[in-house]
């Protein structure tokens, strides 16, 4: 089985890619042992208010992960609880946290996005090997 440090090392360093979809979703599959591949991803929430172009705007994204069989595609586990989210605010077709800071000033992440901490995958990526070694021992055994 593979180990905490090695899965870790795998989800950190292999790249997410835009998923081929109408919604806003970014994955990177890695393929494990015994016909087993994790999908790690990140999707945008569904947004029920329809947003004015010219006004800001704060998308709010949540990561998933999910174990499947490689071959059959079958869920094994999954995690889409939205306990790891984060977001991003735009004006327009600015979407660069300095060039929306350009146009509407400085902007405090904390007060637009609280629970803003994990964007990045190195934020998580122990969380996520963690729950995948637990996901993973009953199916050695």
């Amino acid at each position: 089985m593979i180990d905490k440090k090695e899965l870790v090392d795998m989800i950190e360093k292999v790249k997410l890619e835009r998923m081929q979809t109408n919604k806003d979703v970014w994955e990177k599959h890695i393929y494990l042992d015994n016909n087993k591949v994790l999908i790690i991803g990140y999707e945008e929430e569904e947004v029920t208010d329809k947003q004015d172009p010219e006004e800001e705007t704060v998308k709010n994204y949540y990561w998933f992960w999910e174990l499947r069989d490689s071959q059959t595609w079958d869920v094994l586990f999954e995690n889409h609880d939205k306990s790891f989210s984060f977001c991003e605010s735009e004006i327009g077709t600015y979407s660069d946290q300095e060039r929306v800071e350009d146009i509407v000033g400085d902007i405090d992440e904390a007060e637009v996005c609280g629970w803003s901490e994990k964007d990045l995958i190195k934020d998580i990526s122990e969380d996520i090997a963690d729950k995948v070694i637990e996901w993973l021992t009953p199916i050695k055994r």
